[in-house]
């Protein structure tokens, strides 16, 4: 049987134990379902060559190689990875267009005892929900922007809200990374497409009732770039307003990025990046900071010269703020009064 996808919501209400994209890995690599495991019936290699002997010799032949490589690898999941599934197992199967790789691979495992569906349409007819959620269709939710200044904490607010049970959707842990030139973070970004594919499914579990907490952000996280639909929603939302003491907020950022901390080379690296904004001068006096350990001292710099000044300047939030909170220090007692206070005003 195959599903027709007429809904990301519905998506996540399939009942089946697991979803399996059985498309090559780099296929997979680029974006799949979240959530979804790879079990690929065609390695890259392979599918390249199968492809080869479709396009310049024989699409018979080019079939009957596919179809040995497909059976060929498909026992080597059901020895390795799919082992240890029941018999009430229940999988849902897909690959780029819901044709022969994935047909092939579910007749396989029916054949073993597994009730096994397709997705109609595969990956393909997944990406058509994303596209239409986050480029073709204004957004439906209330989006309540945590918004203030660099070492404000407002990601680690994030978290206290969704603790509490309010909704929470973090695009820096989405994007793997912490929005400022600072930001990257150990396995580099996702792709493009599969920042959509996380942010579209997790979006489509919210209830469009209540509010939703998200980071205020520029249009790009790293080289992730927002979706016009969510871009759009956060130009227009409302926005609680985080302030701190600078001491608090260098406190916190030198928590915050313990990774860099730990890698001199490439906080020194980072900090050369910065020469075009404040000459040498300005940030050989960082870097001798840097060199002494004067963490916090180099955070509260770079904040009052760099991050303030830039924020100030950028911000385009207008109008008056749903709350303008003051924190005295950014303690996890005071996120989580704060993310309390947040909850009881915003719904």
């Amino acid at each position: 049987m195959a599903h027709i996808l007429t809904s990301l919501r519905d998506l996540s209400k399939l009942p089946f134990d697991e979803v399996i994209d059985v498309r090559a890995p780099a296929e997979y690599a680029e974006d799949h379902i979240p959530g979804a495991i790879n079990l690929p019936v065609l390695s890259d290699a392979e599918r390249a060559r199968v492809g080869t002997i479709y396009v310049q010799e024989d699409r018979f032949l080019a079939r009957k190689v596919g179809a040995a490589l497909v059976a060929r690898n498909a026992a080597d999941h059901l020895e390795g990875p799919l082992a240890d599934r029941t018999g009430g197992w229940r999988p849902l199967v897909y690959c780029w267009r819901g044709g022969q790789r994935s047909g092939s691979f579910a007749s396989i495992l029916a054949q073993v005892g597994w009730r096994v569906d397709l997705i109609d349409g595969g990956y393909k007819s997944f990406r058509r929900l994303v596209v239409e959620t986050l480029y073709e269709q204004p957004l439906a939710l209330r989006l309540i922007l945590i918004d203030g200044g660099t070492g404000t904490a407002k990601t680690r607010l994030l978290e206290h809200l969704e603790n509490q049970g309010a909704q929470v959707l973090d695009l820096e842990a989405m994007a793997a990374h912490r929005g400022s030139l600072f930001g990257p973070v150990a396995g580099g970004q996702p792709s493009q497409k599969s920042f959509e594919s996380t942010l579209a499914m997790a979006m489509a579990t919210l209830d469009p009732t209540r509010p939703v907490f998200i980071e205020a952000e520029s249009n790009k996280i790293g080289r992730i770039t927002l979706p016009p639909s969510l871009w759009a929603a956060m130009i227009g939302a409302e926005q609680i307003r985080l302030s701190a003491p600078l001491s608090a907020r260098a406190g916190f950022l030198v928590t915050a990025y313990p990774d860099l901390l730990q890698d001199p080379a490439r906080l020194t690296q980072t900090l050369d990046q910065l020469r075009r904004y404040h000459g040498h001068d300005q940030v050989s006096a960082w870097k001798s900071l840097a060199d002494a350990g004067q963490y916090e001292a180099l955070a509260r710099a770079l904040v009052a010269t760099h991050y303030d000044p830039r924020y100030a300047r950028v911000s385009r939030r207008k109008g008056p703020p749903l709350m303008q909170l003051e924190l005295p220090d950014l303690s996890e007692a005071t996120l989580a009064d704060t993310a309390a206070r947040i909850t009881e005003t915003a719904d």
